[in-house]
């Protein structure tokens, strides 16, 4: 096993923090011994003081009592990452669909939050559905990616996308949730597009009906460590 010598960055402080959190978090969900519940504590002050120095927003104090506000008892409590899907949908021009979000004014391929009772593809069809107007059909998933560990997240969160095509529907963005949508061909994404050096290539390619590898992260050893980008990136 390699060591990695580097400096602790903000992303990894942040991993860091979580991981320990959620440890604790569970911890508490599942015993009622006073001594494990104080260290379960002594635990997530540990974890609010490094993502305090990871450069949350918060101060321990507010990170500590809104962990533990968040405490749950038994299986309920099992602190598990936050699920959600994205949609690459790619019309016969071979543009693909994007949403500028409302609270931002960022752009990105469609996503949402993973909803129960409904499969991760049922998802995908109800978001781009009620995000843009367009209905689409979903050929098979590009990506399972891990938010926080890749940065893109400062929650504990999995992000599953899909290669979709457009079946129908017209453009019509959600009077809440999005500024504009629109499709867009490559090489002309607009400005603002978050993080598209790290999906455009690869969804333009699916877009156009190329063997595309599904992208994830591969396991590290041990998992506290930064790692490798992901796997088919």
């Amino acid at each position: 096993m390699s060591v990695d010598s580097r400096a602790p960055s903000e992303v990894d402080l942040m991993r860091w923090s979580e991981a320990l959190a959620a440890i604790a978090r569970t911890g508490l969900a599942f015993s009622d011994v006073v001594y494990e519940r104080e260290r379960f504590e002594e635990v997530l002050n540990v974890a609010a003081d490094i993502r305090e120095r990871a450069g949350s927003a918060f101060d321990s104090e507010t990170l500590v009592g809104g962990w533990l506000e968040s405490v749950g008892s038994g299986v309920p409590g099992y602190v598990t990452p936050k699920v959600t899907v994205g949609a690459v949908v790619g019309n016969d021009d071979g543009e693909i669909l994007l949403v500028q979000r409302a609270e931002s004014g960022l752009w990105l391929y469609p996503t949402g939050w993973a909803d129960v009772g409904y499969s991760p593809a049922e998802v995908v069809v109800k978001e781009v559905r009620e995000e843009t107007g367009i209905d689409c059909e979903v050929l098979r998933p590009i990506a399972i990616l891990d938010g926080l560990r890749l940065g893109f997240t400062g929650i504990p969160l999995y992000s599953l996308v899909f290669h979709c095509r457009m079946t129908g529907g017209s453009l019509t963005p959600h009077p809440m949730e999005c500024r504009d949508v629109g499709f867009f061909a490559e090489g002309e994404l607009p400005e603002h597009t978050i993080l598209a050096d790290e999906w455009a290539a690869e969804s333009f390619a699916a877009i156009r009906g190329e063997p595309v590898e599904v992208r994830f992260d591969a396991p590290r050893d041990p998992p506290w460590l930064g790692g490798d980008p992901p796997v088919g990136a």
